[in-house]
């Protein structure tokens, strides 16, 4: 049977379908089976499970892995290794759940025992380890920049049980074990275990109790396994393990062993003489290095032409039409995906926050074309990765009024924009965000194309990062809008809409939604028309707000809206009769926090212009309140903008 099935697929899947794998089971399981047989099963399940998919899926509906790890309470090595190996193939699968190996608490202490065995259960264990700790793949389009979605990762829980299991110091000493197979295993190990963990990689630089081996702590390892005369492998598992201790903070950004050794060695696997796979690997990893920091995106830009090698990544196949096997055309078209997506994530992160690596980026050999062809891509992870490279470079107002008018990215954009998965969805918005500035020349077409209906649509999203997203987008449009695109937010919106996101749990959306509401009230004609049909709505709500538990920017912002309503010619009267309001306008006068002074001060002064009609009624009616007292102690205040504001105020009352 054993000989049968090595190497043939076919003969593996009528094995199964023969029903062999319950029977190979029950023998493994039998007490009364030699070792030998037992092994034998072990050895020929495993052969099974290195078939197709279906054949691991046929496999664990037969629950094996239980069978398995039964198996290695067995004294017997040679058959614990059997089932490790089998373990191992099945785990690596990507239709076996992770959390199968977590099911029972005292499976993870068995194996980390059983790492001390041979040099086969090392490697077997470790690589088991790796599979079943893996978080998704680096993702994040979260820049600090304008605007910043919002998404989540995969929670350490599987990396937090193998710590709390002592798997970094059970597994430190293998890294300078004479085999290269447990050597690499080992690191991959590591790699998973300190991805965006910062409690792992904290343990990995310098814990509590020191973890090292032959006398060296971790990254110094590490940074030995960098060296040109190691493997390419065992080069790029370490720079991922340095870049994801650096990443969770355990080492500065400015340390050289990732400044002169981590970098370097990661735009050395971007070049051409690299395998396809290590140059994805290389420039994936380096776009996560230097995410959030922008002296290593100065640095990497300039290091080896690095934004010119990119280039090359769009350049496989060289010529797709002379491919007849079909195999291969597949391979190659997957291999060309990788590399387009590998290089726009990368290309995203060099431009995350310097103008000049922007402007040297878009200049690079036809990059906006690519980027435009990217975005109608098959592949949904290109696509993905196309729209987060035009999302960083959409930060430059230069490029914003030149490039991308240049090359119409907005129609393209909107494209995306129609029935894209959420993951898309966010960063696409954030990028149509970008695009609907006051300065952009894009604005006017993208809302012509009915983005309203659209970003309204988006405000009404069960996913945080989109209503963020939505508003963001709908407050940039209203900024010294027309009244009509004015009236069409509010009509989009809804009045109950505008409302729900005004009592939003999440402080984003609120105070955007509050930014939307201080824009639509700019401009008299537009605050008295606004207020004369939502007025008592949008009164409710400030109250509400200025009553409620909010931070400092929430209420100032508030205030700041007052003051725009307090600016309208009839709308001002929505103020002066709401003694309610007026209270509040008072208190905030004299608040502890200078923001919110000035800002309940410029509602003040434009409630008491005596320029405009009816200024002495509000005059007295405010100096009754006291109001006139404040201002008195406020032009004694040894803040200048306070002092200044309370002066030019009670002037209005000596005019």
């Amino acid at each position: 049977m054993k000989n049968a099935v090595i190497g043939n697929n076919k003969q593996k899947a009528n094995l199964i379908v023969l029903g062999a794998v319950p029977r190979l089971l029950y023998l493994l399981q039998q007490e009364t089976s030699s070792t030998e047989l037992r092994t034998e099963c072990a050895v020929v399940l495993g052969s099974l499970a290195m078939g197709t998919e279906n054949n691991v899926k046929s496999l664990l509906d037969c629950h094996i892995i239980p069978a398995l790890l039964q198996g290695l309470l067995s004294p017997d090595l040679k058959f614990i290794e059997a089932c490790l190996r089998c373990l191992r193939t099945i785990f690596i699968s990507p239709v076996t759940p992770e959390d199968l190996l977590y099911t029972d608490a005292t499976v993870i202490s068995h194996l980390m025992a059983l790492l001390s065995r041979s040099r086969y259960t090392q490697e077997y264990i470790c690589q088991i380890f790796s599979h079943c700790c893996k978080l998704q793949h680096w993702h994040s389009c979260g820049f600090k920049s304008l605007p910043q979605p919002l998404l989540c990762a995969n929670g350490p829980d599987h990396q937090t049980i193998l710590f709390n299991h002592g798997a970094v110091q059970n597994i430190a000493h293998l890294l300078v074990s004479t085999s290269y197979k447990v050597r690499m295993q080992a690191l991959k190990c590591f790699s998973v275990l300190a991805f965006e963990n910062p409690q792992v990689s904290m343990t990995l630089v310098n814990g509590k109790h020191k973890v090292l081996v032959d006398g060296e702590l971790l990254p110094q390892i590490f940074v030995k396994m960098l060296q040109r005369d190691k493997p390419v492998e065992m080069q790029l598992t370490s720079a991922k393990c340095l870049t994801s201790m650096c990443r969770a903070g355990a080492i500065r950004t400015d340390d050289s062993c990732i400044v002169l050794k981590t970098l370097p060695c990661l735009v050395r696997m971007c070049s051409k003489e690299r395998l396809l796979e290590e140059r994805v690997e290389g420039a994936e990893t380096l776009a996560y290095l230097i995410e959030t920091d922008v002296e290593l995106q100065r640095i990497a830009s300039i290091t080896d032409h690095l934004i010119v090698m990119l280039a090359d990544y769009f350049k496989y196949p060289s010529s797709v039409s002379a491919i007849t096997d079909i195999k291969r055309l597949d391979h190659d078209l997957k291999h060309a995906h990788e590399l387009r997506q590998a290089a726009f994530k990368l290309y995203a992160s060099l431009g995350a926050n310097d103008e000049d690596i922007r402007k040297k980026i878009i200049e690079t050999e036809n990059m906006m074309d690519r980027i435009v062809n990217g975005l109608s891509e098959s592949s949904i992870k290109v696509r993905l990765a196309a729209v987060r490279c035009l999302h960083s470079l959409s930060r430059s107002v230069q490029q914003l009024r030149t490039s991308f008018q240049d090359h119409a990215v907005w129609k393209p954009l909107m494209k995306v924009l129609q029935n894209a998965p959420n993951e898309i969805l966010v960063v696409a918005s954030s990028t149509l965000c970008n695009l609907l500035l006051e300065f952009s020349p894009s604005k006017e077409p993208i809302l012509e194309s009915g983005a309203i209906e659209l970003l309204c649509s988006l405000t009404q999203s069960e996913n945080l990062a989109l209503r963020v997203n939505g508003i963001w987008a709908l407050m940039n449009v209203a900024f010294q809008a027309e009244q009509k695109i004015k009236s069409d937010i509010l009509r989009g919106l809804s009045t109950e809409q505008l409302f729900q996101l005004l009592s939003d749990s999440d402080v984003n959306v609120l105070m955007k939604t509050l930014g939307l509401l201080r824009n639509l009230l700019s401009t008299r004609p537009h605050i008295d028309h606004i207020m004369s049909t939502h007025g008592k709505q949008i009164m409710q709500a400030v109250t509400l707000i200025l009553e409620g538990e909010h931070n400092i920017e929430v209420k100032e912002q508030t205030l700041c809206i007052l003051a725009n309503i307090a600016d309208g010619t009839t709308a001002k009267e929505l103020i002066m009769t709401n003694d309610d309001i007026l209270q509040k306008i008072k208190y905030y006068m004299s608040h502890s926090n200078a923001k919110l002074q000035l800002a309940a001060m410029f509602c003040i002064s434009n409630l008491v212009w005596n320029e405009e009609e009816g200024s002495q009624e509000r005059q007295d009616k405010l100096r009754d309140m006291g109001i006139v007292d404040i201002l008195h102690k406020l032009s004694q205040s040894s803040d200048p903008n306070l002092c200044d504001k309370a002066k030019t105020a009670l002037q209005q009352y000596l005019a």
